[in-house]
C-alpha cells in the first residue's frame, strides 16, 4: 500500500467525540474511514449474522422487525463478559479491517484526497493503528461525554463504565497519541484545535 498520504488515527474517551473531530478533519480535505460504520455493516453480512445468530439467538429476541440484528442487544450480551465480547471480535474485526484498508488504499489513489483519517473505538485494541503515520487521542471530561452519551443513547454511568473496561485504560491509549485534542467547548473550538494541529503537521 502507497504511504504517500499520511494516515491519522483516531482514538480516545468514550464519548469524547472522534466521530465530530474527523468531521473537523474532513472539512480540511481529509478522507475519513470510519470503523464504527465499517462495523454496522458486517453485522449485515449473511455469514457473520449468522454466526451471531447460532451463538447468541437461543438467549432472546436478536433482530428488529426488520429482520436486521439488534445491536443494542448484542451489547448488552458482549460488554458484561470479555469472552462474549472476544468471541463478537472475532467475527467482525477481519471484515471491518479488511474493508478498512480497502477505503485507504482507493483514498491514496484519489487526488482530491489530502490525507486520510481512521476513526476507530478499539483501533488499539485491534491492531489498526499500525497503518497510521500518527493518532490523535481525542479526550473531553467524563461529565461531559457522559451527558452526550445519555442524550444521545440513553446510556448510564454504569453503561459507560462497561464500554470503557473493555477497552485500553485513556492513560495507554494517551501514552501512543502525538497530540490531545480537548473536545469540551464548541464546535467552533473544535475545528480551532484541528486547523492548529494540522498546520503544525504541513497539512493544512
Amino acid at each position: 500500500m502507497s504511504a504517500a498520504k499520511p494516515i491519522i488515527g483516531l482514538i480516545g474517551a468514550i464519548g469524547a467525540g472522534k466521530s465530530t473531530a474527523a468531521t473537523a478533519f474532513a472539512k480540511r480535505g481529509a478522507l475519513v474511514v470510519d470503523a464504527d460504520k465499517l462495523g454496522h455493516e458486517a453485522l449485515e453480512q449473511p455469514e457473520i449474522r449468522q454466526k451471531v445468530l447460532d451463538r447468541w439467538g437461543k438467549r432472546g429476541n436478536l433482530l428488529k422487525p426488520d429482520g436486521r440484528l439488534d445491536r443494542r442487544a448484542i451489547a448488552g450480551i458482549v460488554f458484561n463478559n470479555p469472552a462474549e465480547r472476544s468471541a463478537l471480535e472475532v467475527m467482525v474485526f477481519p471484515d471491518i479491517g479488511r474493508r478498512a484498508l480497502e477505503e485507504i488504499e482507493s483514498a491514496q489513489q484519489d487526488r482530491t484526497v489530502k490525507f486520510i483519517v481512521v476513526d476507530a473505538a478499539v483501533m488499539l485494541e485491534a491492531g489498526w493503528h499500525e497503518v497510521c503515520t500518527k493518532l490523535v487521542y481525542i479526550d473531553a471530561p467524563r461529565e461531559i461525554r457522559l451527558a452526550r452519551l445519555a442524550a444521545r443513547s440513553g446510556w448510564r454511568a454504569a453503561d459507560l463504565a462497561a464500554r470503557e473496561a473493555a477497552q485500553w485504560p485513556a492513560e495507554r491509549k494517551m501514552r501512543q497519541a502525538a497530540a490531545v485534542i480537548v473536545n469540551d467547548g464548541s464546535r467552533e473550538n473544535l475545528q480551532a484545535q484541528v486547523d492548529r494541529l494540522l498546520r503544525d503537521w504541513k497539512l493544512m
